[in-house]
């Protein structure tokens, strides 16, 4: 290939992947300012197959891969606020298996991390105020019925069964103790542990009794804008109800801490997953995988604190990463998994790189040959040494360094899918009303 044709090469495939993860994402709206009922459906049901989990040290990594499916009974699936079946997937991520803080707080961008039992924690919902979609519903306030059993969790159109809160048949599998600290429950995309609700009173002594941690996020006082916005009390309605003040609870504004543990005797950082907002972490103190990325963040900054993942990838007027799929978090009427492809049984991704021809996460779900695989290295070396050329080297260090295009910079949780229903798309249903 010469250079010429190259640089179009090139150039078309940077133009191509522009239109592609630009395309707007939907999201879906609703008029309600008040807190529901969460009715948790209780776990009657037995999961389709064994789940399946291996977890391995390779050059560096902590890789993770699973088939989704919990050990621990479930609600029932579909349900008359989810439609849809949980089905085995291909899980793989790739944390640190020696992770570092970083120097700054990093928001969710995606999902959180992976439990111990191969399932996702995925916090956020896409549900906006109608009015301003830059009000995000807390999917555990019950003013959306979003049908979550009472392990906080449920499934996407992919068959995909994730938990949007405290996993409690994981809990209860893993014989979570009030008087002991907590056991492993899973790892954050940064690498660093996840545990639950119990820790050390004194984080720097394991001899020191449990004790029931709690977050340093608190309800906001007074009422919210109205206008445009909806009004009434800050109630937690929203996700923009909850504001992060330091110091007054045992966490950060990560939800975590420096502390030893029993699986880290000189202690670790370490996130915990609590019984008050945001139950599951919204912020990284490392450096997140891009395994669990699912697009920009979500938007503004909730007193310090971002926004958790998005269902769909943005707010209804922000911009997304990824084409309509076969995602979305309830009738499918929403965007895809993974960034937007959605296919069944691919793994988590994450929008590609500036120049980069197939993201990880497409390659692995398209199940390429060896050689196929050879020679899209060889493309991608050819693409990597002709931009290298174009482009300068301080244009070469500000595109390493550049993330995906921002979306709505007003607040909005990451994550391509949604918990859409497209039996009336971008209007509220009778099921999703509170009760």
């Amino acid at each position: 290939m010469n250079r010429k044709l190259t640089t179009l090469f090139v150039a078309g495939l940077i133009g191509a992947g522009a239109l592609v993860f630009a395309q707007p994402p939907r999201g879906r709206t609703h008029r309600v300012t008040e807190k529901g009922t969460l009715n948790p459906l209780p776990a009657t049901a037995s999961p389709p197959t064994e789940s399946k989990v291996e977890i391995e040290i390779v050059d560096g990594q902590r890789v993770i891969r699973s088939n989704g499916i919990p050990n621990h009974p479930t609600g029932q699936f579909p349900n008359r606020g989810n439609p849809n079946v949980i089905s085995a997937q291909r899980h793989e991520y790739r944390v640190p298996a020696e992770p570092k803080m970083a120097g700054q707080v990093s928001p969710l961008r995606g999902e959180f991390g992976i439990a111990v039992n191969g399932v996702p924690f995925d916090p956020g919902a896409a549900e906006f105020y109608e009015g301003n979609p830059g009000w995000q519903y807390e999917p555990l306030s019950g003013a959306i019925a979003l049908g979550i059993d009472v392990s906080h969790a449920h499934v996407q159109p992919t068959g995909k069964y994730h938990y949007h809160g405290l996993p409690t048949g994981l809990l209860d599998h893993v014989n979570l103790k009030p008087s002991e600290h907590s056991p492993l429950i899973g790892w954050a995309a940064d690498g660093f542990p996840i545990y639950a609700v119990y820790g050390y009173t004194d984080p720097k002594e394991s001899i020191s009794k449990s004790t029931k941690l709690r977050s340093s996020y608190q309800l906001r006082k007074g009422n919210r804008p109205g206008g445009d916005s909806p009004d009434g009390t800050y109630d937690g309605t929203f996700v923009q109800d909850y504001v992060y003040v330091a110091g007054s609870g045992d966490l950060d504004e990560c939800n975590g801490r420096f502390t030893v543990t029993p699986d880290f005797p000189n202690g670790t950082y370490a996130y915990f997953l609590t019984e008050e907002w945001p139950v599951v972490p919204r912020n990284y103190r490392g450096t997140p995988s891009d395994d669990f990325r699912h697009g920009p963040p979500m938007g503004g900054r909730p007193g310090g604190a971002m926004d958790g993942g998005r269902e769909f990838g943005g707010p209804p007027n922000g911009r997304g990463f990824g084409p309509p799929g076969r995602g979305g978090d309830r009738f499918g009427g929403g965007r895809g998994d993974g960034g937007g492809f959605g296919a069944q049984g691919a793994g988590p991704g994450s929008p590609p790189k500036p120049g980069e021809i197939l993201p990880s996460f497409l390659r692995r779900s398209l199940n390429l040959s060896e050689a196929q695989q050879e020679k899209l290295d060889a493309l991608q070396k050819t693409v990597d040494d002709e931009l290298s050329k174009i482009l300068t080297q301080e244009q070469r260090q500000q595109l390493e360094q550049q993330g995906p295009p921002p979306g709505n910079q007003s607040f909005g949780r990451d994550q391509r899918r949604g918990d859409r229903d497209s039996r009336r798309p971008g209007r509220p249903s009778q099921g999703d009303r509170p009760r």
